[in-house]
């Protein structure tokens, strides 16, 4: 397989060590040469989250280069935008929820919130295929990881990896109710 680079982004808290797991082990039941790091310093204090993926059969380094990723997921829409500025290669995808967690600069009135539409001027200016994911009708909002991994696999975003091969990660990563609630959110977002 061709490089393909993923680079995932959110606030500690909301779910990106699930998600990135799922993805890593989504490419891995599809045969994929797969490798990934997570982040974690912040998670407890509600800082940036930041996790790196990488597929292809000359990857030996989980590390990203600024504006070489081919897919950027933001659990929040602030994220989303600094994640495409960091790491979004033109031409590439971004898939966010459509939601704020109000960074402290938002919250003090120093910075304004940022807009779905600033989103697609962005997704604009890279070229990029924009998928915001809105997270009415979640009724946990925990699985809004699950939310996006449904986008992924809906839009096919990661080549080769199959909407069974996501559900399979699932069942490799969760147990009892808490998969079935999982599996529900990733099969009504993947559609």
């Amino acid at each position: 397989m061709k490089e393909f680079n993923i680079y995932l982004t959110g606030v500690g808290g909301q779910g990106i060590g699930l998600l990135s797991q799922t993805l890593l082990r989504g490419a891995d039941h599809a045969g994929l040469e797969v490798i990934g790091v997570d982040t974690h310093g912040l998670a407890q204090r509600g800082g940036v989250v930041v996790s790196r993926i990488r597929c292809g059969s000359r990857v030996f380094s989980p590390l990203t280069l600024a504006h070489t990723c081919d897919l950027v997921l933001g659990m929040e829409i602030h994220e989303a935008l600094r994640g495409m500025n960091t790491a979004m290669k033109q031409g590439g995808a971004l898939v966010y929820m459509n939601l704020s967690w109000q960074p402290l600069p938002v919250r003090l009135n120093q910075s304004p919130e940022v807009t779905a539409q600033e989103i697609a001027a962005a997704c604009s200016r890279f070229d990029a295929r924009c998928i915001g994911v809105e997270p009415r009708g979640l009724a946990d909002a925990r699985m809004q990881n699950m939310a996006l991994v449904g986008a992924v696999a809906k839009h096919g975003l990661i080549p080769g990896v199959s909407k069974s091969d996501y559900a399979n990660a699932l069942e490799d990563l969760l147990k009892g109710e808490m998969l079935t609630r999982n599996l529900d959110v990733f099969k009504r977002y993947a559609g």
